[in-house]
């Protein structure tokens, strides 16, 4: 049992195609892995007990990082927050994206007219961010990375990088993203009110603030292309926080779980079982997924936000003239694909 990295954030939107187009446009997120109108009806316990028609795009940017499940309700309207998520809101606040120049980065966006929420400026170990949001309203951080699977100069952003998550306790989350997910390295953990939050919603109060990250080499046939990651969890001291997703659906506008790409999904059932963490959802077995298959899950973190496991079975290479990888046929699961096979992938690039 291992995991391979942040194989995607989900993010609930109005509109799957313009949001695509958005993502692809803005961060480089062009390589659609599959994309499936369909019924959700294995998600009963978050979507009020209904399956429920959606249509979802998988979008990754080769540079390296996660890519972005871009998930559209299509037989109702998907429902906003009822108030502004802050910093602190229990849940997913922000995804972070990777950029290999971060100053050339927001120079690149305010160009592009992206509405920005911070300037540049320090994190607590030193390297520069700022944040933005697009234009549902979700927030995203832009932070400096040396890890990357492809090296395009023109494109200045890689894929999703991570997550700044809110939290309640922050001993016990920080235990189960240490004990389940394998971030055991604390890079920094300090509390204050943080002069580099100032632009972002909530960004001024006192707050207890840890980033983590894990000390080893992820494993598995995505692990080189998906590459390092962090977790960023948050405690808001000075007032109570809300659950970002209370009264709403899975689906519903926003961040909607955080996936991880593993190898071993009976292993990692029984793991969570035994940390107190059993699965609330489970596919029991490969899921079809248009031009993708494979089998997964979800478990809550101690607050309730959704963590997805994906077994990944099969994936298109280059529909057109059928080319399909199957990784159950592998011998040995903790090796990286090579890098030509994955390269393949953009193939299927779309481009405006």
């Amino acid at each position: 049992m291992f995991i391979s990295g942040i194989q995607q954030i989900g993010i609930g939107v109005s509109d799957v195609h313009a949001a695509f187009k958005w993502y692809r446009t803005h961060f480089g997120l062009d390589v659609p892995i599959f994309e499936e109108a369909a019924v959700a009806g294995l998600m009963l316990p978050y979507t009020g007990g209904q399956p429920q028609a959606r249509h979802a795009i998988l979008a990754l940017n080769l540079q390296g990082g996660g890519g972005a499940e871009i998930w559209q309700y299509t037989g109702r309207t998907p429902v906003p927050a009822s108030f502004q998520p802050q910093l602190g809101d229990l849940g997913i606040f922000a995804a972070k994206i990777k950029s290999r120049d971060v100053i050339a980065t927001f120079n690149h966006l305010r160009k592009q007219g992206v509405n920005i929420q911070s300037n540049p400026a320090p994190r607590p170990h030193g390297p520069e961010h700022f944040f933005v949001k697009d234009p549902w309203g979700n927030t995203f951080e832009i932070v400096g990375s040396d890890d990357w699977f492809l090296t395009e100069r023109k494109k200045l952003t890689g894929g999703m990088y991570g997550a700044i998550i809110g939290v309640s306790d922050m001993e016990r989350s920080m235990r189960f993203y240490r004990e389940i997910l394998g971030y055991e390295t604390v890079v920094y953990d300090e509390t204050a009110d943080f002069p580099d939050w100032h632009g972002a919603d909530g960004g001024f109060g006192r707050y207890r603030r840890v980033l983590l990250r894990h000390p080893e080499k992820r494993q598995g046939p995505f692990s080189r292309m998906l590459g390092d990651t962090e977790i960023e969890l948050v405690q808001s001291l000075d007032r109570a926080p809300r659950k970002i997703y209370e009264g709403r659906f899975w689906g519903d506008l926003g961040f909607i779980h955080l996936c991880f790409d593993i190898t071993g999904m009976a292993e990692m059932k029984a793991f969570c079982a035994e940390k107190g963490h059993p699965f609330t959802v489970d596919s029991s077995g490969s899921f079809d997924m248009g031009e993708a298959a494979g089998y997964f899950s979800y478990i809550e973190d101690p607050d309730g936000a959704l963590i997805e496991f994906v077994e990944t079975h099969k994936i298109p290479i280059l529909k057109k003239i059928g080319w399909y990888l199957d990784l159950r046929k592998r011998s040995n699961p903790a090796k990286p694909l090579p890098r030509l096979m994955l390269q393949a992938l953009g193939l299927g690039r779309v481009k405006d």
